[in-house]
């Protein structure tokens, strides 16, 4: 079996050359074909899989090592076509359960959003009839309702809470591309950042000069990023890297927009 997927990928390669097409996108391609053909009569997880994709690796290895050039990308890119091949089930498993999370998390979302209407309706209530009682009684009632309402310590919470979402989905798309995962699969995780981090970002006017420029980057990194994947580009995992390192920086700044101070100097 690993001979004939050597052979399989040795002979793609070979009419590659002579059609002019032998491109790092193409040898993933190739080695993803060819070990996508038989991956499905392994079991996950066993040696003979583990065989399997050191030969089709070896079999690229053996077939451009006759160039006498640096040949990394194109080994990066076979060991990626072939990890794709490998994992592509789990992937699908892993897209499907991201979907369902996506739904439950809808559904927290919409119930929460309830709990608020409620709560602000019964503070309305109560404020109201505040206008019965003494001018003394009024005030402290008044007082107490504002202090829940706008409180700062549940702002920062959800704040918080989106910013470390955003980061998360970062990470899971700089994962899926690391091992294999599809360009949909990568692409839906950026996807999701986006939709945490505007939930996260800040919306005053008089945002800081350092905190709006840092956002601006963030905004072009996320651009990037869904730019090169929807282009194939292999630098993509760098792409990402940069994004990841992008949305580090910004989330560390605490709180610079709320209580109006630059971001402490760190040394």
């Amino acid at each position: 079996m690993a001979n004939n997927i050597k052979e399989q990928i040795k002979a793609d390669l070979d009419l590659a050359k002579q059609t002019g097409q032998l491109r790092v996108d193409r040898v993933r391609e190739i080695v993803k074909s060819a070990v996508s053909g038989v991956v499905g009569e392994f079991k996950e997880g066993s040696r003979d899989l583990r065989i399997l994709v050191r030969e089709a690796v070896s079999a690229v290895t053996e077939n451009l090592t006759e160039r006498g050039t640096e040949i990394k990308e194109e080994v990066t890119a076979s060991i990626e076509g072939a990890l794709e091949a490998v994992n592509a089930q789990r992937h699908e498993a892993i897209a499907q359960t991201q979907a369902q999370v996506k739904q439950l998390q809808a559904q927290v979302d919409e119930e929460e959003e309830k709990i608020q209407q409620e709560v602000d309706g019964i503070l309305a209530e109560i404020k109201d009839t505040s206008t019965e009682k003494s001018s003394h009684v009024k005030t402290s009632i008044e007082s107490a309702v504002n202090a829940i309402q706008n409180s700062d310590e549940a702002a920062l919470l959800r704040k918080r809470y989106a910013q470390l979402q955003a980061q998360l989905a970062i990470v899971r798309a700089n994962l899926a591309a690391r091992y294999g995962g599809r360009g949909e699969e990568v692409t839906n995780y950026l996807e999701e950042a986006k939709k945490w981090y505007n939930d996260s970002r800040p919306q005053a006017e008089s945002m800081i000069g350092q905190v709006k420029e840092k956002h601006g980057q963030l905004d072009v990194k996320l651009g990037e990023a869904g730019g090169a994947i929807a282009r194939r580009e292999h630098q993509v995992k760098q792409v990402l890297k940069d994004l990841l390192v992008a949305a580090t920086s910004l989330f560390k700044d605490k709180d610079t927009v709320d209580n109006g101070k630059e971001p402490a100097i760190r040394k």
